[in-house]
């Protein structure tokens, strides 16, 4: 088992992940942005809330349990913020591992971080949508990305993206909002640093906003409620099949403190949850 874990720039130089066409579409609007949370003020501390327990011992543990030995593969980090499962990744052996994210603040950051600590990951500021398939990988891996998704039709456009960078036979792997379960009847998470919300009348497209709290002050993000229904056409519309759901899963490795007791209201009522598929 594996342990807890701790731990806007141009494209030259790059294996070719985009379309041609990426740039002069997102310069002339025809591409819409899909974050509505504006994430370069809060780089600093959304890095930081990634060290909050059940981060690192649900999340991060769950989500490489799944991905396993990355060994020699060449990785796409896609939503790769300011780089967490990207180093993660390059330090378990990941021959090649490329983080793509839409916020040019947190691209900043990774590249920072790089910079003091080189792994020889390369990042770059990029639409998931818009992923070609001149460069495919071996693994695309992606920590709330789907979630980003306010509608079937962005939904199967990031899943037709995920399937183009992926060589036959690659796996995607994620983690996301819970598409199957219902938030306004969600308990409170408060304990364990965080809480989410509901906005407005629950159905497809429905907003969620989960708000972090750290030592020095909260930051909220919003995304996007769309049904597990919805998840597996776009996936199997886009080429993916052995489409498998996960629930997080607590690392033995948890502080002892910290017993099951502590963590069964997120066990028991999880906001998040892992898929795994296989491309064609």
């Amino acid at each position: 088992m594996q342990k807890c874990f701790r731990p806007a720039c141009p494209l030259l130089g790059f294996p070719r992940f985009l379309h041609n066409t990426t740039t002069q579409h997102l310069a002339a609007g025809r591409t819409e942005p899909l974050l509505t949370t504006d994430y370069n003020p809060i780089v600093e501390q959304y890095q930081r809330s990634k060290q909050q327990p059940w981060r690192v011992c649900i999340e991060s543990f769950t989500l490489m349990e799944l991905v396993g030995d990355p060994t020699g593969l060449t990785v796409l980090d896609l939503a790769c913020g300011e780089g967490f499962y990207s180093r993660l990744l390059r330090h378990r052996g990941a021959a090649r591992v490329t983080g793509l994210d839409l916020s040019a603040g947190m691209i900043a950051q990774a590249e920072a971080q790089e910079a003091r600590q080189p792994l020889g990951v390369r990042y770059a500021v990029a639409d998931a949508r818009e992923l070609s398939g001149d460069n495919p990988v071996d693994l695309a891996v992606a920590a709330y990305l789907l979630n980003y998704a306010r509608t079937p039709v962005e939904l199967q456009a990031m899943c037709d993206g995920i399937a183009r960078s992926l060589k036959p036979g690659g796996r995607f792997v994620t983690v996301n909002t819970n598409p199957a379960f219902a938030f306004p009847s969600a308990p409170c998470y408060r304990k364990y640093g965080f809480q989410t919300e509901a906005v407005g009348e629950w159905g497809e497209g429905a907003p969620v906003r989960w708000t972090f709290h750290l030592d020095d002050g909260s930051f909220t993000i919003e995304n996007y409620h769309l049904s597990v229904a919805s998840h597996e056409e776009a996936l199997r519309r886009a080429g993916f099949r052995d489409i498998r759901w996960h629930p997080p899963v607590l690392s033995p490795d948890a502080p002892a403190e910290q017993d099951h007791d502590f963590w069964s209201t997120l066990l028991e009522f999880p906001p998040l949850a892992f898929i795994e598929c296989i491309k064609d």
